[in-house]
């Protein structure tokens, strides 16, 4: 099993930064990609943006420009560096974990959800 836990959330103004952390810990061997998706009040989970084992990375196109995924194998974890962060960036942050190797950005198809990290963007 894999579990994983972000952090790094906060409150910030329009046009700061943030950078999320998601730590991956138990069968990491077995993550084939790793993903950032994030929800606001009263709208469905979204993709923000995935990387593969190869390092491939994928972003919805609400973030390209923006966002930046990455992450430190010798610490098991990714990071999502979020540069002008607009209101509507506003939502809860989530980390979870492709285990099957055909890759996808459908939320559906990761497990292993962390419990979120709050972001909020206001002036």
């Amino acid at each position: 099993q894999v579990q994983v836990v972000e952090s790094g959330g906060g409150s910030v103004q329009p046009g700061g930064s943030l950078r999320l952390s998601c730590a991956a810990s138990g069968s990491i061997f077995s993550i084939n990609a790793m993903g950032w998706f994030r929800q606001a009040p009263g709208k469905q989970r979204e993709l923000v943006a995935t990387i593969t084992k190869a390092d491939t990375t994928e972003y919805a196109d609400s973030f390209k420009g923006r966002f930046t995924i990455s992450r430190d194998n010798a610490k098991n974890t990714v990071y999502l560096q979020m540069n002008s962060l607009k209101p509507e960036d506003t939502a809860v942050y989530y980390c979870a974990v492709r285990l099957a190797k055909e890759h996808t950005t459908l939320p559906p198809l990761y497990t292993a959800w962390g419990q979120g990290t709050q972001v909020t963007v206001s002036s």
